[in-house]
């Protein structure tokens, strides 16, 4: 059969990331490998970098299966992909996947979708497909393609995954519920890292820095086999914290960057989300890393009972962490998660506006500030923290002027849609 695999565009409304950062579609092109083992043409489609409409692909390839895969805020895109899909001909089959769609089916359901996947292997049946032992990555995406996939300042980022699921159980997160937490064989990994032609690489693992001596193995692997490239990475606060040699042997073999869950700067607020870390082990983290010269981006989850005070005391805790790159998250209770089940009939956001739950919009009322007076806050902690002066001569200084420009840019477009939020109210 011939097999179009599709990456959607997010939708206008989303205040989403693509203008920082577009990575691989790393499960497309891991399905890709199973469908061409099993003699399937395959073309995998990402509509984010795309000039052209979905249409034009159908009428092009004229495709017996159109794939679609998403997070929540794709849901209304996919199905009115689907839907152009079947007006143009209504025996392609058309199919849904990804981590919504393993946890949340229910809401793919429309007459114009065929087939919700619940896991790959829900895929491979439907197709009649066999798996197949080692489903390493198809890496040969257009060259147009690689050449665009980035991460803030890791250019043409290459991903891999090493692991499923985490092994925490953080109330707000959404990724312990896709799957139970497993590793890969680390052998496996450097083979796949053998194939990856790029230097920069995304480890896309929820926790890669979790275990000490399968980290250990991994650099161990990875200076027998000389493989130099640049990694950023996922981690916990207190895994770093209690574990600086692992932090510098890593350096050693290449990790650049690490993504930090920091979450909050009190204690009160990490033990209600259940994080089990401590302020004390975010404050010891990010000391570790800016002695290696690791670049740190921390995450942090915005409170809805919040008032001006809160912010500038998050404000003094990451300013005096000396952070520059944060992504600042408002509570938003994923489906499938404890914080869902609590806060539903709190929504001021229709869940059915799949578009808006990209963890930027407030999905929840907050308690003690007006909605635009919140989202003039938000835009302002990010002013003061990544888009001051002292922060773009950072930037200029560690990734030079043209990069630090580019990136403006793309940070330029977030803040617009911030600013048009504060005007709406």
């Amino acid at each position: 059969m011939k097999i179009l695999l599709v990456r959607p565009k997010p939708h206008k409304e989303t205040i989403g990331l693509q203008s920082v950062m577009i990575c691989e579609p790393l499960e497309l092109m891991t399905l890709k490998s199973v469908l061409c083992a099993n003699n399937h043409k395959v073309i995998i489609i990402d509509m984010i970098l795309e000039n052209k409409k979905l249409l034009y692909f159908i009428k092009k390839y004229n495709p017996d299966v159109v794939a679609f895969t998403g997070y929540i805020s794709h849901i209304n895109v996919i199905k009115n992909y689907s839907h152009i899909v079947k007006s143009f001909n209504s025996n392609i089959k058309t199919i849904v996947g990804g981590v919504h769609s393993e946890v949340h089916p229910v809401d793919f359901i429309d007459k114009n979708i065929d087939k919700i996947c619940s896991n790959a292997y829900d895929m491979y049946n439907f197709l009649n497909c066999k798996d197949i032992k080692e489903r390493l990555p198809d890496r040969c995406l257009p060259v147009k393609y690689r050449k665009k996939y980035y991460y803030l300042f890791h250019k043409k980022c290459a991903l891999i995954k090493t692991s499923f699921g985490c092994p925490y159980n953080c109330d707000f997160c959404f990724c312990k519920e896709v799957s139970s937490y497993k590793t890969r064989e680390i052998d496996n990994v450097i083979k796949e890292l053998l194939t990856i032609e790029q230097r920069e690489v995304y480890i896309v693992d929820d926790d890669f820095l979790f275990n000490r001596e399968r980290l250990l193995e991994f650099a161990e692997k990875l200076e027998k086999h000389n493989i130099k490239k640049k990694y950023l990475v996922y981690g916990r606060a207190d895994f770093i914290a209690n574990n600086e040699d692992i932090i510098k042997r890593l350096k050693e073999n290449g990790l650049k960057a690490v993504i930090v869950g920091i979450e909050s700067s009190t204690q009160e607020e990490l033990d209600s989300y259940n994080k089990k870390t401590k302020v004390t082990d975010n404050i010891k983290a990010v000391s570790i890393l800016k002695k290696y010269d690791i670049e740190c981006y921390g995450t942090v989850i915005l409170g809805m009972d919040w008032d001006k005070d809160n912010f500038r005391k998050l404000y003094k805790f990451l300013s005096e962490l000396n952070l520059v790159f944060v992504n600042l998250q408002p509570l938003t209770p994923m489906p499938g998660t404890k914080l869902f089940e609590k806060y539903k009939e709190k929504f001021i956001i229709p869940y059915r506006e799949h578009e808006k739950w990209d963890m930027a919009h407030l999905v929840l009322k907050p308690e003690k500030l007006t909605v635009r007076e919140y989202y003039f806050q938000i835009l302002k902690l990010y002013y003061l923290l990544s888009l001051k002066p002292k922060s773009s001569l950072y930037m200029i200084k560690k990734y030079g002027f043209i990069n630090t420009i580019k990136l403006g840019f793309g940070a330029m477009h977030v803040v617009i849609q911030y600013i048009m939020k504060i005007i709406k109210g």
